[in-house]
């Protein structure tokens, strides 16, 4: 008798810890009972029964989903290497087990196929410099093939495009030569201001022929500042043009 209720006890002990399963709060159950679905069960303490029901443990937290990198031949047919990484998370458990026979690996093909297909797509001065568009594309295109397996795409970012050496040299040239042409133009549009003003200065001094006298004095002070031991400077005839004028009239 003692023996018989040892058994049982012990039966129970076991059976009870094969049925209990606790689950964190990033997990779910997805209990299937002689191969049927009948649901998802979680967090915390469930009940499963041993030998008929089976479960399957889901997480549902964000994955970061890293996508080696891709061989891309764009639109204008540069060949390029590019990386991205991609964020998803399951939000139905159920579906992302019966839908799907592995859903991480189904969505890291996917990303990398939808990758090559949307980069292939662009030409290089686009994949360089709206990367934000293309990562809105390959994300929108994720999210609804995943859709059916209950995954969530959340946000997709293109990492690196790595470029062949030579088509880094040519722009490297293509940068130096911009650079070039701004700073031409910023010396010519120099030169174009300095010439209006000096336009206008010119047609102030014609008004007013004084002036020139008042900045040639000027420029000699400049000259004389710079400590140069002999100065020769020009003189010009109408400094002397007041004094020949009142000469001219006292001899008259």
């Amino acid at each position: 008798m003692t023996f018989s209720f040892s058994f049982i006890i012990i039966f129970a002990a076991l059976f009870l810890a094969s049925a209990i399963r606790i689950l964190k709060e990033y997990e779910r159950a997805v209990v299937f009972r002689l191969g049927r679905l009948i649901g998802v069960k979680g967090p915390g303490l469930i009940i499963i029964i041993p030998l008929i029901d089976k479960m399957v443990k889901v997480d549902l937290r964000t994955i970061t989903l890293d996508v080696p990198p891709q061989e891309v031949i764009t639109r204008d047919n540069v060949s390029v290497s590019v990386s991205a990484v991609v964020y998803f998370r399951v939000v139905d458990a159920a579906k992302a087990v019966v839908q799907v026979e592995n859903y991480y690996f189904a969505t890291s093909q996917l990303a990398q196929t939808t990758l090559r297909s949307i980069c292939g797509q662009a030409e290089l001065d686009e994949l360089l410099s709206e990367r934000e568009k293309l990562n809105m594309r390959i994300q929108e295109i994720l999210d609804a093939d995943t859709e059916p397996w209950g995954v969530k795409v959340s946000k997709v970012e293109i990492k690196e495009i790595d470029l062949p050496d030579e088509m880094k040299r040519a722009m490297a040239k293509q940068a130096e030569a911009e650079r070039e042409r701004r700073s031409k133009i910023i010396n010519a549009e120099g030169e174009l201001q300095a010439a209006e003003k000096l336009l206008q200065a010119a047609q102030l001094m014609e008004r007013s022929p004084i002036t020139i006298q008042l900045r040639y004095l000027q420029t000699l002070r400049e000259v004389a500042a710079e400590n140069n031991s002999v100065t020769l400077f020009p003189l010009p005839i109408d400094l002397f043009k007041p004094f020949l004028t009142k000469e001219t009239k006292e001899e008259k």
